[in-house]
């Protein structure tokens, strides 16, 4: 088998001894081709050129979940076809990993790499959904180019959490749970929509909740974790499925303490609820509008304000190793 592995040198949990230890032993099984990322979005544009060759049969992302996230982008350039496109498997190199956890690997490098073996030699492996965002037609993100996630994104609050913490590791600050802690309160404390959201989440020309202040979209279940603890916003929310979105039309200091403590204490049979949520399932295709730009993340990636986002949940588009 030929198969090329995407190393991430930045990854926050895997030295670079720890990295050379599994590049040997991925070698040592396979026709390996090794390649350090060098710049934002040189994962995609590998995942590119495994998708186009000829005979790369496996790309192994080693890093974060915003790695996988490039190295899927870049596979599905022109579209799902999972029969033909190389299959994807995961080694979790960053502080999170909701994807490779998702898929119930190990949260470790080295025994996630045990894992992988393991699952090609015994060919394991599964056709996972994924989520597609796209510009709305009509709308001033209409020119906004298509971009797969593979577990979650958000417009609003969530997302106002995730540029803050991006602003804070260009400073040098070490990515942590802790960290996130510090930026979900200060996200709230300047939050302006906090009781009077402006997120419409429309379907088919229907409106199926309105003043929505966060909203986030979900293609699995967990949402994310906080340390070794799973946080579900959708329970239902599954590889196998369209998409969920969880919402909250208020943030008050009341809402805040109701909801956090549920999210806290979710489990896949118990998600949050209460008169200023919204829960949907299996949802195939959705926008959401915005009276005011808002930010935007996918699988923890900030990308910028937008005004209105549409979403597309896709069956079987790719094949991940497991």
């Amino acid at each position: 088998m030929r198969a090329l592995l995407v190393v991430n040198p930045a990854a926050t949990t895997t030295s670079a001894r720890t990295r050379d230890v599994l590049i040997h032993a991925l070698a040592s099984e396979m026709k390996l081709e090794a390649v350090t990322t060098e710049y934002r979005g040189h994962a995609r544009d590998l995942g590119q050129h495994a998708a186009q060759s000829e005979d790369i049969e496996l790309v192994v992302a080693l890093g974060g979940d915003g790695t996988v996230n490039e190295v899927v982008n870049g596979l599905l350039h022109a579209g799902p076809d999972p029969e033909n496109l190389p299959r994807l498997a995961v080694v979790p190199g960053g502080s999170t990993n909701v994807f490779a956890r998702a898929l119930g690997l190990p949260n470790d490098a080295v025994e996630a790499t045990g894992a992988l073996l393991d699952a090609l030699r015994e060919g394991r492996e599964r056709t996972v959904g994924l989520g597609l965002t796209s510009g709305t037609p009509g709308s001033d993100d209409e020119a906004v180019p298509p971009r797969w996630f593979t577990f979650n994104a958000g417009l609003g609050f969530d997302a106002g959490v995730v540029g803050r913490v991006e602003q804070q590791r260009e400073r040098g600050k070490k990515s942590t749970h802790a960290l996130y802690v510090r930026q979900v309160v200060r996200q709230l404390l300047g939050e302006p929509h906090r009781r009077h959201g402006t997120i419409t989440l429309e379907q088919d020309g229907e409106e199926l909740a309105t003043d929505l202040v966060l909203s986030i979209v979900s293609n699995t279940a967990p949402w994310t974790f906080l340390g070794n603890r799973p946080m579900y916003a959708s329970p239902k929310a599954s590889f196998d499925t369209g998409l969920d979105v969880f919402g909250l039309s208020r943030l008050s200091t009341a809402a805040v303490a109701r909801y956090g403590t549920q999210l806290l204490t979710s489990s896949p049979e118990r998600g949050p609820k209460g008169k200023h949520a919204v829960s949907l399932h299996d949802l195939t295709r959705f926008t959401l509008h915005s009276k005011a730009p808002l930010p935007l993340q996918m699988d923890g990636d900030h990308l910028g304000l937008r005004t209105s986002v549409t979403f597309t949940g896709v069956r079987r588009a790719l094949r991940v190793i497991v």
